[in-house]
């Protein structure tokens, strides 16, 4: 599985992957999943907001056991992030079935759309859309750097834009959700264990920072004479560097647009998206008022006019605790490991476990990366820990759906 799917989406240049949502690669990946479904006689189903099932008993019955993540990637991202979720949950499946476990709930694999946000800068849109999270109306407003909104794309894809939407009923029967994901840090490492289980995720949101200058010459006007937006955006993302670490948060400047975008040309307008998390909320607050304090008073000392405007914001998620305890009690059980406390820790990073924590319960489990890179070409994870991983999530999967 992990071979057919490596070479999906990747860019002969950087290595990295490019598998937004919408495109030929996220076709790609999607033929892929229908594949692994339907040669394991699971049956296949894509939901009003392009997600993915792969199911094994009556969907209807209610009270199900689902496991999955995402294919979708960010812009030249790494190989495990979201894909070893699915392939693990399919390889799971693969290990009950050779333990001869039996199914006594509804089972489901899972492919969630749109989980990075790479294309349309929302992320989870997928399970944003399924928890009512995101509206039908906001949805159909995202648009991409080309100016192609999220309608245009899914029509274009093939798929019914009109139908996207929240969908209580299937989110009612469900009875868990188990999402494994490679670990993006390096609590695990530090710590020797190959698998971890998450407690909650931090608060998280993004903002836009407009910072509108006057258009002029490079090359003829006076430094004195200039609205040069370029300064105060620069000064805005050093500040945030200073203002996370005096908060104990984190805070990026990873994206950035400027008009008109010539070399010799004086910007008109600097617009940068700030990415901010917090272990908590008040930390958060703290961190994103200083970066905004300290924006506007760069912009004023250059004459800059600067507008803030928050594009998301998810708070913080504590995974649904008797499960996360479930979870805890079965992995401590096997003959190998009488006792085996298995550490709990918490994430920086979003997920669409933590979007769906409000409707079902939810856990997850974390597969060791030695370096902590993520959200790269470098991110990795060691064979034997992935596969460590799958037995872990197999499991998981037996104690809570199997007989």
């Amino acid at each position: 599985m992990w071979r057919d799917l490596l070479p999906v989406g990747r860019d002969e240049d950087t290595r990295g992957y490019r598998r937004h949502a919408w495109t030929g690669a996220d076709a790609d990946c999607r033929a892929w999943f229908r594949d692994q479904a339907e040669s394991r006689g699971l049956t296949y189903e894509l939901d009003r907001n392009g997600n993915q099932w792969a199911w094994l008993g009556d969907p209807l019955a209610g009270d199900a056991v689902v496991t999955g993540s995402h294919l979708d990637s960010v812009p030249d991202g790494g190989a495990f992030d979201g894909p070893l979720g699915v392939v693990s949950s399919f390889a799971a499946l693969d290990e009950l079935r050779h333990r001869g476990a039996e199914f006594a709930k509804p089972f489901a694999i899972t492919n969630f759309g749109d989980e990075e946000g790479a294309r349309f800068g929302l992320a989870c849109v997928g399970s944003r859309l399924t928890g009512g999270h995101l509206t039908r109306e906001a949805a159909h407003r995202l648009t991409d750097a080309d100016g192609v909104t999220l309608p245009q794309a899914m029509e274009r894809a093939g798929y019914d834009p009109g139908a996207i939407g929240p969908d209580p009923e299937r989110l009612a029967r469900i009875g868990a959700f188990i999402e494994l994901h490679v670990e993006q840090g390096r609590a695990l490492d530090l710590s020797g264990d190959a698998v971890g289980i998450a407690s909650s995720i931090w608060p998280h949101g993004r903002w836009r920072f407009d910072f509108a200058g006057e258009a002029n010459h490079a090359g003829t006007t006076r430094l004195a004479d200039r609205r040069d937006p370029m300064l105060p955006y620069a000064e805005t993302v050093l500040a945030a560097r200073r203002e996370a670490r005096l908060a104990g948060a984190v805070a990026t400047f990873g994206k950035i647009s400027v008009e008109p975008n010539g070399v010799n040309a004086i910007p008109s307008l600097v617009r940068g998206w700030l990415d901010s998390r917090a272990a908590g909320q008040d930390a958060l607050d703290r961190t994103v008022t200083a970066i905004e304090r300290a924006a506007r008073e760069y912009a004023d000392a250059h004459g800059i006019d600067v507008t803030l405007t928050r594009e998301s914001f998810t708070p913080v998620v504590e995974f649904d605790h008797a499960l996360r305890d479930e979870l805890a009690r079965i992995l401590g059980l096997g003959a190998d490991r009488p006792g085996l406390a298995v550490p709990v820790l918490g994430t920086g990073a979003g997920h669409d476990a933590g979007i769906l924590a409000s409707a079902v319960p939810t856990a997850m489990l974390f597969v060791r990366n030695p370096t902590g890179v993520s959200h790269s070409p470098a991110e990795t994870a060691a064979e034997d820990d992935c596969l460590a991983g799958v037995r872990a999530l197999a499991d998981v999967l037996e104690g809570l759906a199997c007989k």
